[in-house]
Order: structure tokens, then sequence, then C-alpha cells
């Protein structure tokens, strides 16, 4: 199998979290990158993680993945000032070794390692796999601007993609390039590729492996860690 790297966008601000940085938040005795870290680090199939993070917050970064005892090879660098431009500078960072990179939001602590490692599998075969779930609620677009609806979408069609997503490292590479010479916000790594016309492939995801924006997110998050270790420790 191809050589993975696990790039891990830590560079945003956390504008929607009220001032509070939602990734060094703490969820239930260990931060929430904390968290991230060790799910990626009990996967089989990742070969290391390179963590993309604010000039501001390298040194609290470094330190808090000497504290997290991985296993796997793991490196701190500085991110961008977009998505884009974060990802990019972690790929570059990546041993040369690497025909995959998977692509992981630092605020997904809940990511099952197996379904990463089944998302790694699905992209050898494919170059650019992610992981997805039916959309159950009825969507319309509509005109930003006075809020008109100008369609109904037919929801069978439509899928929530999550992450990590996998892509063959050169494909990557070459997409988000593209994307920022061309000035396109992108708000996942697949839209870089499908912008180059290449094909991307969805695979089944979990609904627990929800990305935490807004409070409120923490909050369910923190509920759910809080019953699933419970259940562990009391049965119930």
């Amino acid at each position: 199998r191809p050589f993975c790297s696990a790039i891990v966008p830590a560079a945003g601000s956390s504008t929607r979290m009220g001032g509070q940085d939602k990734l060094l938040a703490d969820l239930c005795g260990a931060p929430v990158l904390m968290r991230t870290l060790c799910a990626i680090d009990r996967t089989e199939l990742v070969d290391e993680i390179i963590v993309a993070t604010r000039e501001d917050l390298l040194l609290t970064v470094a330190d808090l993945c000497s504290r997290c005892g991985l296993r796997k090879p793991i490196k701190v660098v500085l991110g961008g000032p977009s998505r884009a431009q974060s990802v990019l500078a972690a790929a570059l960072e990546a041993n040369p070794k690497a025909g995959l990179l998977a692509v992981h939001d630092a605020a997904r602590p809940l990511v099952d390692p197996a379904e990463f490692d089944e998302l790694i599998r699905l992209a050898c075969r494919t170059n650019a796999a992610a992981p997805a779930v039916p959309v159950t609620d009825t969507i319309k677009a509509a005109d930003p601007t006075d809020g008109r609806v100008l369609s109904t979408p037919d929801r069978s069609t439509l899928f929530a993609v999550y992450t990590p997503q996998v892509i063959e490292a050169s494909l990557l590479k070459a997409a988000l390039q593209s994307a920022i010479d061309a000035g396109v916000e992108l708000t996942d790594d697949c839209s870089a590729v499908e912008r180059l016309g290449k094909e991307v492939y969805l695979a089944t995801g979990s609904r627990e492996n929800i990305k935490i924006t807004t409070p409120s997110d923490y909050y369910m998050f923190k509920s759910f860690v809080e019953a699933e270790e419970n259940k562990q420790i009391f049965g119930y």
C-alpha cells in the first residue's frame, strides 16, 4: 500500500465559538485536538501525522503533541490564512514517500479509526475518497440577498461530506495550488480535485463524526463523550 500522511489543519480562528479556541477546549479531560490526534494514531494505515497551525500556537500545539503519547511520527508546521494554504503547507512537508494524503479536520475528535482506514483503502483504488451521509432534510436553494427560494434539489442525490478526505498526494498538491492561484475559496479538499475535472468517490460515513463549530456542538460532544465513558465504566 502507499505511504499515507495524515494532515490536520488547525490554523483556524474559531470565530463561531465566541472567542474560545475550540481545539484547545477541554473535552472531558483532554483537549479536542488531543482527542483527534489520538484517534488518528489508532489507525493502522496512517504512517505519519502533520499538524498545520497558527504562528501564535506553534509552541502550544507542539507541547500538546508531545503530551499525547503518540506512536506515529508527528510534525507541527506553520499553516496559512486559508484552509487550502494550510493543507498545502502541510502537504509540502509530508514524507517524500507519501503516495496518499489524508486530510482530517482537527475539530472532528470522534472519527472512527477503522472508518479512517477504510477511506484510505478506497483512495488506493480511486485516488480520491471522502466519507459522506445522505441529507435527510429538505434543502432549498435561495437568493442570499432576500431569501427568495430558487429551487428545491432532489435530496436523494445530496450528501453531507465529512473528513478524512484521502487523495493521491501529487493530485491534491496540484489541485490546491491551482485553487490558490485562482483565488478560489474552498470548504473542503475534494472540491479542489473536482475543479481539475477529476473524480471523487464517496463512502458511507458516520453521523457521529461531526465537526465542532459552535458552542452548542461542543456541549453536544461533551454529553456524548460522557455517555460513552459511563457506558465503558458502568455498563450504561
